[in-house]
């Protein structure tokens, strides 16, 4: 049987740099937070063991794709012999800060733990995420968090109720090459999740992003002058989306209305809870 699965986007309300293993991995600390928008995943059983990509991502390669990888992953771990064929619709950009691939990559997990019914516990499918990448375990924890590590280590964090409006500059921001770059800050002194609060911190790989990409730059100066003095937009992720938070979603609803006829993006609710939280335990 045949469902669609959703893969919500997320924001990174904040994205400090406190350090730098001796592997090049980079610490971080950050809020993840979800939205009530993203991608979506058609995913079908086969009983024949093989994964199938019905709508591959043009210039990847299967053995690249994350949703595939995910899938063969799931698999290889738990010895399961069912297969999948797996349907992308592609909401989010590629290259965008929201964590397109990694909440793809994790909703493959989640859908097929239970249609498998491999029925992995949560801390292992988080495991198993963290093998495809830094962003994939939040998305399993399906919780607004707090993180640290490299993003993997999570503490459930609830934000204030808010609605979003994402600007999606045309451009694909390389994350190697933000989180490579000589002019990267990475020694903002760490906190405790004691000091959090809304509208805490920024963005330590904003500033590189905007000097790499001017469109970047452009679309983050127009949103920062429709937002209060009392708030300020930001970018997520690595960029290149960039965002700001405001009470009510007919206010978010007007300043979208209000951007430049060339600028492109969504209104979006901020989400507690990821859609499948309750596909694993």
């Amino acid at each position: 049987m045949s469902m669609i699965y959703p893969a919500p986007a997320k924001l990174n309300l904040f994205l400090h740099v406190v350090g730098r293993r001796a592997d090049g991995y980079h610490l971080l600390q950050t809020v993840f937070r979800f939205l009530d928008f993203g991608d979506s995943l058609q995913i079908t059983p086969r009983s024949d063991g093989d994964i199938k990509l019905v709508t591959p991502l043009v210039g990847v390669p299967e053995s690249s794709d994350l949703c595939w990888r995910a899938a063969r992953l799931l698999q290889q771990h738990t010895g399961c012999r069912l297969g999948a064929d797996i349907s992308l619709i592609k909401r989010l950009p590629m290259g965008g800060g929201l964590g397109g691939g990694s909440s793809d990559a994790a909703t493959v997990l989640l859908a097929l733990n239970r249609l498998w019914g491999v029925n992995l516990p949560r801390t292992e499918l988080q495991a198993l995420g963290l093998k495809l990448g830094a962003d994939v375990p939040v998305f399993v924890f399906g919780r607004s968090a707090f993180a640290e590590g490299v993003g993997e280590v999570l503490t459930a964090w609830q934000p204030e109720p808010a609605s979003y409006v994402v600007l999606t500059p045309p451009v694909h921001v390389a994350t190697a090459a933000i989180f490579t770059h000589p002019g990267l800050t990475r020694n903002t002194p760490s906190i405790r999740i004691a000091a959090l609060f809304d509208g805490f911190g920024r963005n330590d790989l904003q500033p590189l992003a905007c000097a790499l990409y001017p469109e970047v730059a452009e679309y983050l100066a127009w949103l920062d002058e429709q937002v209060s003095v009392d708030g300020s937009a930001r970018m997520t992720g690595s960029g290149a989306c960039v965002f700001a938070g405001f009470p009510t979603r007919d206010k978010a609803e007007k300043v979208f209305a209000m951007r430049p006829g060339q600028m492109s993006g969504f209104v979006a609710d901020g989400l507690d809870q990821h859609p499948l939280i309750s596909f694993a335990d």
